[in-house]
């Protein structure tokens, strides 16, 4: 049954409307970035009456350390977080779903079960294992663990994907002499490129966005990540610098945004496949 066209524009209208509602904050935020720090709490247009780039060049260089030292080692954990995530998630998914080994729905079922333990149950051991390794203060912590299973989120994503893949793809593939590897490498790999690629793209996400952890093991500025950085621009100086804090932030926001751009078609079509197949 067709609408009516007055009920359809309504229903445009109010999704126009928590649209608008829900992105207000962040531009806002956009738009204070390019206000004097003077009309910043006291213009609450979206469209500012004065206009200034000085909240970008202070902000740049105001912690005596050029901001795209935290860009890059953002970029350094993130990717090596990614790179692990999708290579150790998808071993493990491939393992999950296409193998038969003992105890395998046990073990299954023990790692969904960790996706229901709360993190900062480990928070405690897991920091007591990087101190006596004495990877405090280094990028380790935030990366090394992606390359032991990548998580159970992840896992689990994979395997409903790979789950949904023929699987006589496989057989024809093991009749012409191929291995596991083989078969994970020239079938399932290439046909889970989907599913990788939403796997990646949350896993670049949960790093960028990652503070608590990266306050956690960090404590040299040099070291420093994007959001640490963003948060020393509130009591560096003893006061709150709002305006370079928000040209900053919008300047973080560049690669996530991007990156969506470039992988929405994948990001689709990934998750819409994982729940296919049981």
């Amino acid at each position: 049954m067709k609408r009516a066209p007055r009920t359809t524009w309504l229903i445009h209208l109010g999704l126009a409307a928590g649209a608008i509602l829900m992105l207000y904050p962040l531009l806002w935020m956009i738009s204070s970035s390019f206000k004097p720090p003077s009309l910043i709490f006291r213009d609450l247009g979206l469209w500012p009456s004065a206009t200034t780039l000085d909240n970008y060049r202070y902000g740049w260089t105001a912690l005596n350390i050029p901001f795209s030292r935290f860009f890059l080692n953002s970029f350094l954990i993130s990717s090596l977080s990614v790179i692990g995530t999708v290579i150790s998630a998808s071993f493990t998914a491939y393992a999950f779903a296409r193998l038969e080994f003992r105890f395998k729905r046990p073990l299954f079922a023990l790692m969904l079960m960790t996706l229901m333990l709360p993190g900062h149950v480990t928070l405690i051991p897991q920091y007591v294992l990087f101190l006596r390794l004495d990877w405090i203060n280094t990028f380790y912590p935030l990366w090394v663990p992606s390359f032991f299973g990548g998580g159970a989120f992840f896992i689990f994503l994979n395997v409903q994907f790979i789950r949904s893949i023929p699987r006589e793809l496989d057989e024809v593939a093991e009749v012409d002499g191929a291995n596991h590897f083989q078969v994970y490498w020239r079938i399932i790999f290439p046909l889970s490129l989907p599913a990788l690629i939403t796997t990646a793209v949350f896993a670049f996400l949960w790093s960028w966005d990652d503070f608590f952890s990266q306050l956690l093991y960090i404590s040299d500025i040099r070291l420093h990540t994007v959001p640490l950085a963003l948060r020393a621009f509130l009591d560096s100086s003893g006061e709150s610098s709002f305006g370079p804090l928000f040209a900053m932030s919008t300047l973080s926001l560049i690669p996530v945004f991007v990156l969506f751009v470039l992988a929405q078609r994948f990001l689709v079509q990934g998750i819409a496949t994982s729940g296919v197949k049981g």
